[in-house]
Order: structure tokens, then sequence, then C-alpha cells
């Protein structure tokens, strides 16, 4: 492994919302995307996870 390797920066594994993107490539800025709609679909799982919980329960109740 050479220092050039090891001064490279590192592909973000996360993206902060509201931070500077002018010095991100175009490549970069695909990966932030790509990043950002494997969130997205995270949270709408959970979120559709969380909704058949209620409607389990909102059934249970309303028998």
């Amino acid at each position: 492994m050479s220092i050039i390797d090891d001064e490279r920066p590192k592909k973000p594994t996360t993206h902060e919302l509201g931070c500077d993107l002018s010095m991100l490539s175009l490549d970069e800025l695909e990966s932030r995307i790509g990043l950002l709609r494997q969130e997205i679909a995270r949270i709408e799982a959970e979120k559709e996870k969380k909704a058949a919980g209620r409607r389990a329960a909102d059934s249970l109740f309303r028998s």
C-alpha cells in the first residue's frame, strides 16, 4: 500500500443533510443519490411495518 492510497478520501457511507455539495464530483453526487435512495427505501419499509402493526391492533380492538 502506498502513501497515496492512504491520502485519498474515502467514499462516504452517509450523507449529511444540508452539507456543501460544491466540491463533490459528478460520481460522488451519484453515489450520494444512491445512498439517499437506499435510505428512503429503508425508511419506507419501516413505515410499512409500523402501519401493518397498527392495522392489526386496530382490527383486534374493533372486533
